[in-house]
């Protein structure tokens, strides 16, 4: 047994049970511990979980659906795409999160206490320093904020990044897949173990400018702000980036999102629309006070180039990254011109992920931004008590 051999595999057959079936003869193998897939949402979702449960009965499958996917064959729409981890390269434990629409902060801790239990009894190992965590969430939840916030605190120093799921942008549903089939107004949480070298990043190629837009009128509850700067909020951003309110338009808002400051760190809050009665409407918690400042972009492919080169003088070549990138960036990278190159350096790391409504690092929501984790390579054996096994294989 190769306990470093992850086999990654994106299926692009548009129907379901052949991408299904075709993903599972890529990725599976004996003893295998864990199954991550993402999904586009255009696939028979009933389906898709109903044949997941027969090719893997009795393994960890854990997914969600997406607004486009990265795997082997590129950043596509329509596609499923995902990872398979051997026994012996982790031990992982699961769990579905649901109600989010009930969710408040004390269930979230004991959701993710009652997880951290099982895991250190499973992996009893396990540290801040040889684990992580990986989330999914509904990404229409709204809830994102209170939920990684939570979650995060109830896990303590072990450190946890995730994505929102899509729905190819249609803003209709969006779920996660866990224990067998999948969810809405829910999220799953993996918790991992292992003693392969890893990195967890986020990185973002917008710079606040002076700019400042404060925010005196919102209702927090649907991420709406009705009021910048004492004026109807559409109108006011629109003059602060030079065009008409008519003009607004994803693109826009992809290229020229605003910034607020957390902690001393600079984090992108992405607007989602322009509504008919003037407000906006953001990816990402929102409220009256809050100052807010124009970003204008520096270059996305060599900031993504100089990541992954960070990333490799810490662990080395990657076997696998898991990426969680948000989908304002792929709207990005497709007008500009820059996916074959962007493709190109997730094939040359090992990635799998998806375009997610919003992303999640160290217990904050944040837009426009690439979350991962990069798992590097290690001698063999990794744990002492698979040593005889893996120098028989």
């Amino acid at each position: 047994m190769n306990i470093q051999n992850i086999r990654t595999a994106q299926s692009c057959a548009t129907e379901t049970l052949q991408a299904v079936q075709e993903f599972h003869a890529a990725v599976s193998q004996p003893n295998i511990e864990l199954v991550i897939f993402f999904c586009s949402s255009e696939y028979d979702l009933d389906v898709l979980a109903a044949e997941m449960n027969r090719l893997f009965a009795g393994v960890q499958v854990v997914g969600c659906t997406t607004a486009g996917e990265i795997g082997p064959s590129g950043y596509l729409k329509h596609s499923l795409s995902g990872a398979g981890f051997p026994a012996g390269s982790c031990v992982a434990v699961s769990g579905l999160l649901d109600h989010l629409g009930q969710f408040d902060i004390v269930r979230g801790y004991d959701f993710a206490q009652s997880l951290l239990q099982q895991f250190e009894s499973k992996a009893p190992q396990a540290s801040p320093e040889n684990s992580f965590v990986f989330m999914m969430i509904d990404g229409l939840s709204i809830r994102e904020e209170p939920v990684a916030h939570a979650l995060q605190y109830g896990l303590g120093k072990i450190p946890m990044f995730g994505g929102s799921a899509g729905d190819d942008l249609k803003f209709e549903k969006t779920s996660v897949y866990c224990d067998g089939r999948f969810h809405s107004d829910s999220a799953a949480l993996i918790l991992i173990n292992t003693s392969l070298p890893f990195k967890i990043f986020k990185t973002q190629h917008f710079v606040p400018t002076d700019t400042r837009l404060v925010v005196t009128g919102a209702d927090p509850a649907k991420r709406i702000v009705t009021e910048i700067n004492g004026l109807p909020a559409a109108e006011e951003y629109a003059r602060l980036v030079g065009v008409e309110v008519n003009d607004l338009n994803h693109m826009l808002f992809a290229a020229l999102p605003v910034v607020v400051m957390i902690d001393g760190t600079d984090y992108v809050r992405s607007i989602q629309k322009a509504n008919a009665d003037g407000s906006l409407t953001f990816f990402c918690a929102i409220e009256e006070g809050l100052v807010l400042r124009m970003a204008h972009g520096m270059d996305l492919v060599n900031n993504l180039e100089r990541t992954f080169d960070m990333v490799r003088v810490e662990i080395g070549e990657p076997l696998l990254v898991l990426g969680c990138d948000c989908i304002l960036r792929n709207l990005e990278i497709s007008q500009n011109g820059f996916k074959d190159r962007v493709e190109e350096i997730f094939r040359d790391n090992n990635t799998i992920g998806f375009s997610s409504y919003g992303e999640q690092f160290h217990g904050i929501h944040i837009n426009q931004t690439l979350t991962g984790i990069a798992i590097g390579a290690a001698p063999e054996p990794i744990y002492p008590q698979l040593g005889q096994e893996a120098r028989r294989a």
